[in-house]
């Protein structure tokens, strides 16, 4: 049985598809099961990490954990990752959080919560991917609406990861040995700068698409109002920044768990060419 948290979300979604076809037993958290819309084979719990009591219930005969941590503030993380994850270590042998680079500044919220799983005395295997190809769906409703990408740092070079690679090592550690104690750091198979990102999906949808340069003032002020986090919006933007003399690096780490290439991002363009048309 293995218990998935964030099961709604990107990645959380497709460890349940994976662990599925598998013929695994899942077990899914929502702090909303009727609108989980989750394969029927899949147990729909309601629980809050907020609140780590409303967890306790759902881990008798859990084998293992996948963690994503929803909260983006350090505070939180420093006073509430440390109780989900002595709940969870009370009851289950394993955990495997959905980390990221970042992690390695002890005061993110990432470093927080893995310290936090640590400490709790379970088993535990890192996941730090590099940046998300489905962040770039932000550009989905320019590309929609016209040719032009407005959006800073256009030479910032990205080794995006595909959502799919990063649930098969999700599951990988899940569900297998010998990956107790890794900090795995997981990217795409080659860096492409945003303006090469947006020149690839108008090349998988059949349109020439331009980029803009958009002021960083203006993409801060944007990304604050999304995320309600203005710290959080300028650290994205200084790992931008940062990508532009130091691009993102490239790992094999998929291609050795999974026995595949890491998906390229014109292959992840092509399986999300929907959301751009």
């Amino acid at each position: 049985m293995i218990l998935v948290t964030g099961a709604t979300g990107t990645v959380g979604r497709e460890v349940v598809s994976i662990l599925v076809g598998r013929g695994d037993k899942v077990r899914a958290v929502s702090r909303n099961p009727a609108t989980a819309g989750l394969p029927a084979e899949v147990e729909v719990v309601a629980a809050d990490l907020a609140d780590p009591a409303t967890l306790a219930p759902h881990l008798a005969d859990v084998d293992a954990v996948f963690l994503i941590w929803p909260f983006t503030d350090p505070a939180v993380a420093r006073t509430t990752a440390p109780a989900v994850a002595r709940v969870i270590a009370a009851r289950v042998p394993r955990i495997v959080y959905l980390s990221a680079p970042g992690a390695d500044q002890p005061e993110s919220f990432w470093g927080l919560v893995e310290r936090a799983v640590e400490e709790s005395g379970a088993e535990w295997t890192f996941l730090r991917p590099v940046g998300f190809a489905s962040n770039t769906l932000m550009w989905a409703g320019q590309i929609r609406a016209g040719d032009v990408v407005r959006w800073p740092y256009g030479d910032a070079a990205r080794s995006l990861v595909h959502e799919r690679d990063l649930a098969e090592v999700a599951v990988a550690a899940l569900t297998s040995d010998g990956h107790t104690g890794a900090r795995y750091l997981l990217s795409g198979p080659a860096t492409l700068t945003q303006q090469d990102q947006v020149r690839a999906i108008g090349q998988v949808i059949g349109r020439e698409l331009r980029w803009s340069e958009m002021p960083v003032g203006e993409a801060r002020a944007m990304l604050a109002a999304a995320f309600g986090d203005p710290a959080f919006a300028d650290a994205a933007l200084a790992g931008w920044a940062g990508f532009v003399d130091q691009p993102e690096q490239v790992t094999d780490t998929v291609r050795r768990l999974t026995g595949h290439p890491a998906r390229t991002y014109a292959e992840w363009v092509a399986d999300h060419a929907a959301a751009f048309r």
